[in-house]
């Protein structure tokens, strides 16, 4: 390849470079394969092409250290110190982990959860501090959306007295797994989320949800790997039981009391934003637009360095918070 000409490896690389700086997140060796936007390749091809980078993609990348390991970003002319940035969100997530792991899988207990998955910054380890909200998604039972939101509100209220913010953010019922947006964003929050309870739903979900691999082919796995602490043994009869309880007509007419409650509460707020989903299916309580605003700025990026994504990125995301910020 001439010099000053970039092979489709160098364009893929300075991609996904553009997106993570987006969120301020220069990338270890290994993200940047695992989060390769548009292009399949081995780690071992990255790790040759960022360590020995060609002319073209020398100049606009530069080299830090995380945890004595290289980490690596967009070259800027402003020496904004985002190396340090990120040791210091490596820090704080690291802090923070271990307890949303433990709340984690407390709301995973809950009646009718089927599965739990940290999102947001945390689960790219770019967390702003330790005192950050701890961001899930939760896929319940069909029929029970609004009801399993309504006991994760009330271990979320038990917790801030505690000193912890939880934010189930998004709450979806098993049947509704595949998502009707696919643009990156999406395609990010969906291969970065970390389940730690229902991993058959989370293979279920990214099997239904292929269109992703197209964007991001290496991500097919979590790139932090839990095991699956689903209910067990007393925790399971609990929550077997609650479920009983809440079955049926009582459960039916909670249900539907709890949907029109919030329905009503949310739907001045709802109206302004293309981030926020709200039906029977759905519970997902951003009032901001995430996805449209993330999606802009990685594609004026894109103008800046004359890069054409090579796929249609559609506006708005209709998935979690987001990844860092």
């Amino acid at each position: 390849m001439e010099p000053g000409i970039p092979s489709p490896l160098d364009q893929a690389i300075l991609m996904t470079l553009l997106y993570a700086d987006v969120f301020s997140f220069p990338m270890t060796a290994r993200e940047i394969h695992h989060f390769l936007i548009g292009c399949a390749a081995s780690a071992e091809e990255i790790t040759c092409a960022i360590a020995n980078p060609s002319a073209w993609l020398t100049q606009y990348i530069e080299v830090g250290t995380l945890n004595q390991q290289p980490i690596y970003t967009i070259r800027k002319a402003d020496n904004t110190p985002v190396f340090a940035t990120r040791q210091q969100r490596d820090i704080a997530s690291t802090e923070l982990w271990p307890k949303a792991r433990r709340y984690g899988v407390l709301l995973g207990h809950l009646p009718f959860v089927r599965m739990v998955a940290i999102t947001g910054a945390l689960a790219m380890r770019n967390a702003g501090s330790p005192q950050d909200d701890l961001d899930y998604l939760l896929v319940v039972k069909q029929g029970r959306v609004w009801l399993a939101r309504l006991g994760a509100v009330v271990l979320v209220r038990v917790c801030k007295v505690l000193g912890v913010t939880l934010c189930p953010n998004y709450v979806l019922a098993d049947t509704a797994l595949e998502q009707n947006r696919h643009d990156l964003f999406m395609a990010h929050e969906l291969t970065q989320m970390i389940p730690l309870t229902g991993q058959g739903i989370y293979q279920e979900m990214r099997a239904l949800n292929q269109w992703a691999d197209a964007m991001l082919p290496n991500a097919q796995a979590p790139f932090y790997s839990e095991i699956d602490a689903a209910p067990r043994r007393v925790g399971r009869w609990i929550q077997t039981a609650l479920e009983l309880l809440l079955s049926g007509p009582v459960g039916h007419r909670l249900e539907e009391w709890e949907r029109r409650r919030k329905m009503s509460k949310f739907h001045s707020q709802a109206a302004q934003s293309t981030d926020t989903v709200l039906d029977a299916e759905h519970v997902k309580g951003h009032f901001f637009d995430y996805g449209s605003r993330t999606l802009h700025r990685f594609e004026e990026s894109l103008k800046a360095y004359n890069l054409v994504s090579g796929f249609e990125v559609e506006q708005a995301g209709e998935m979690f918070s987001p990844a860092a910020d």
